[in-house]
Protein backbone atom coordinates (compact mmCIF):
# COMPACT_ATOMS: atom_id res chain seq x y z
CA UNK A 1 0.00 0.00 0.00
CA UNK A 2 1.37 3.38 -0.95
CA UNK A 3 -0.01 6.74 0.03
CA UNK A 4 -2.43 7.50 2.80
CA UNK A 5 -4.90 4.74 3.73
CA UNK A 6 -8.54 5.58 4.44
CA UNK A 7 -8.29 3.99 7.88
CA UNK A 8 -5.25 3.34 10.04
CA UNK A 9 -4.82 1.45 13.31
CA UNK A 10 -1.73 1.69 15.51
CA UNK A 11 -0.98 -1.16 17.91
CA UNK A 12 1.51 -1.68 20.73
CA UNK A 13 1.66 -3.76 23.88
CA UNK A 14 -0.40 -1.69 26.35
CA UNK A 15 -2.05 1.12 24.31
CA UNK A 16 -0.61 3.52 26.87
CA UNK A 17 2.55 5.01 25.26
CA UNK A 18 3.57 4.25 21.67
CA UNK A 19 0.24 3.63 19.96
CA UNK A 20 -1.59 6.58 21.59
CA UNK A 21 1.35 8.80 20.59
CA UNK A 22 1.19 7.52 17.02
CA UNK A 23 -2.59 7.91 16.92
CA UNK A 24 -2.43 11.49 18.22
CA UNK A 25 0.39 12.48 15.87
CA UNK A 26 -1.35 10.91 12.85
CA UNK A 27 -4.59 12.70 13.73
CA UNK A 28 -2.69 15.99 13.94
CA UNK A 29 -1.00 15.41 10.59
CA UNK A 30 -3.71 13.67 8.57
CA UNK A 31 -6.88 13.82 10.68
CA UNK A 32 -9.08 15.27 7.98
CA UNK A 33 -7.94 12.70 5.43
CA UNK A 34 -8.30 9.38 7.25
CA UNK A 35 -9.74 7.57 10.25
CA UNK A 36 -7.13 6.78 12.93
CA UNK A 37 -7.39 4.65 16.07
CA UNK A 38 -5.08 2.68 18.37
CA UNK A 39 -5.12 -0.51 20.42
CA UNK A 40 -2.86 -2.63 22.57
CA UNK A 41 -2.45 -6.30 23.21
CA UNK A 42 -3.52 -5.27 26.72
CA UNK A 43 -5.14 -2.00 27.82
CA UNK A 44 -3.54 0.34 30.37
CA UNK A 45 -4.19 3.96 31.23
CA UNK A 46 -2.33 6.50 29.11
CA UNK A 47 1.18 7.10 30.46
CA UNK A 48 1.78 10.49 32.09
CA UNK A 49 5.11 11.01 30.35
CA UNK A 50 3.44 10.36 26.98
CA UNK A 51 0.81 12.98 27.88
CA UNK A 52 3.59 15.45 28.81
CA UNK A 53 5.63 15.11 25.62
CA UNK A 54 2.52 15.41 23.45
CA UNK A 55 1.42 18.47 25.48
CA UNK A 56 4.70 20.04 24.37
CA UNK A 57 3.27 19.96 20.81
CA UNK A 58 -0.18 21.14 21.95
CA UNK A 59 -1.64 17.67 21.38
CA UNK A 60 -4.07 16.59 24.09
CA UNK A 61 -4.36 12.87 24.87
CA UNK A 62 -5.72 13.24 28.41
CA UNK A 63 -9.02 11.64 27.39
CA UNK A 64 -7.48 8.67 25.58
CA UNK A 65 -9.22 5.42 26.55
CA UNK A 66 -7.09 2.34 26.05
CA UNK A 67 -8.52 -0.43 23.88
CA UNK A 68 -7.44 -3.90 22.84
CA UNK A 69 -7.76 -5.77 19.55
CA UNK A 70 -11.03 -7.22 20.91
CA UNK A 71 -12.54 -3.72 20.82
CA UNK A 72 -12.16 -3.18 17.05
CA UNK A 73 -12.97 -4.97 13.79
CA UNK A 74 -9.88 -5.81 11.70
CA UNK A 75 -11.85 -5.38 8.49
CA UNK A 76 -12.50 -1.74 9.46
CA UNK A 77 -8.87 -0.82 8.76
CA UNK A 78 -6.86 -0.65 5.54
CA UNK A 79 -3.57 -0.68 7.44
CA UNK A 80 -2.42 -1.69 10.92
CA UNK A 81 0.96 -0.33 12.00
CA UNK A 82 2.47 -2.30 14.86
CA UNK A 83 5.02 -0.71 17.15
CA UNK A 84 6.10 -3.68 19.30
CA UNK A 85 6.93 -7.32 18.48
CA UNK A 86 4.07 -8.54 20.67
CA UNK A 87 1.57 -6.28 18.89
CA UNK A 88 2.90 -7.36 15.50
CA UNK A 89 2.29 -11.03 16.29
CA UNK A 90 -1.20 -10.22 17.58
CA UNK A 91 -2.03 -8.10 14.53
CA UNK A 92 -1.03 -10.89 12.15
CA UNK A 93 -3.35 -13.28 14.01
CA UNK A 94 -6.04 -10.59 14.22
CA UNK A 95 -6.06 -9.92 10.48
CA UNK A 96 -6.00 -13.53 9.33
CA UNK A 97 -8.75 -13.81 6.74
CA UNK A 98 -8.99 -10.06 6.06
CA UNK A 99 -7.47 -7.82 3.40
CA UNK A 100 -5.99 -5.55 6.05
CA UNK A 101 -2.27 -4.88 5.60
CA UNK A 102 0.10 -4.98 8.57
CA UNK A 103 3.39 -3.06 8.80
CA UNK A 104 5.91 -3.32 11.62
CA UNK A 105 7.65 -0.15 12.75
CA UNK A 106 10.05 -1.25 15.52
CA UNK A 107 9.75 1.43 18.19
CA UNK A 108 11.59 1.36 21.54
CA UNK A 109 9.42 1.49 24.65
CA UNK A 110 10.46 4.66 26.48
CA UNK A 111 8.82 3.45 29.71
CA UNK A 112 11.72 0.99 30.04
CA UNK A 113 14.16 3.89 30.53
CA UNK A 114 15.11 4.59 34.13
CA UNK A 115 16.72 7.67 35.61
CA UNK A 116 15.78 11.23 36.40
CA UNK A 117 12.50 12.77 35.25
CA UNK A 118 14.39 14.66 32.53
CA UNK A 119 16.15 11.51 31.29
CA UNK A 120 12.84 9.71 31.10
CA UNK A 121 11.15 12.64 29.32
CA UNK A 122 14.01 12.67 26.81
CA UNK A 123 13.34 8.99 26.05
CA UNK A 124 9.65 9.75 25.45
CA UNK A 125 10.55 12.74 23.26
CA UNK A 126 12.86 10.51 21.24
CA UNK A 127 10.04 7.98 20.70
CA UNK A 128 7.59 10.77 19.83
CA UNK A 129 9.98 12.29 17.33
CA UNK A 130 10.85 8.89 15.83
CA UNK A 131 7.15 8.12 15.26
CA UNK A 132 6.57 11.59 13.82
CA UNK A 133 9.47 11.21 11.38
CA UNK A 134 8.26 7.74 10.37
CA UNK A 135 4.73 9.04 9.74
CA UNK A 136 6.02 11.82 7.49
CA UNK A 137 8.39 9.45 5.66
CA UNK A 138 5.67 6.84 5.09
CA UNK A 139 2.64 9.03 4.34
CA UNK A 140 4.17 12.36 3.30
CA UNK A 141 4.13 15.78 4.86
CA UNK A 142 0.62 17.23 4.91
CA UNK A 143 -0.03 20.60 3.31
CA UNK A 144 -2.14 21.83 6.26
CA UNK A 145 -0.57 23.19 9.45
CA UNK A 146 1.03 20.41 11.47
CA UNK A 147 3.73 19.55 13.98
Amino acid sequence: MTGLPASLLFACSENSVRSPMAEALAKRLYGRSLYVDSVGVRASEVDGFAVSVLDELDIDVHRHHAKTFDDVDPASFDLIVTLSPEAHHSALEFTRGTATEVEYWPTPDPSAVEGSREMRLDAYRHTRDQVLARLKARFGVPIAPSV
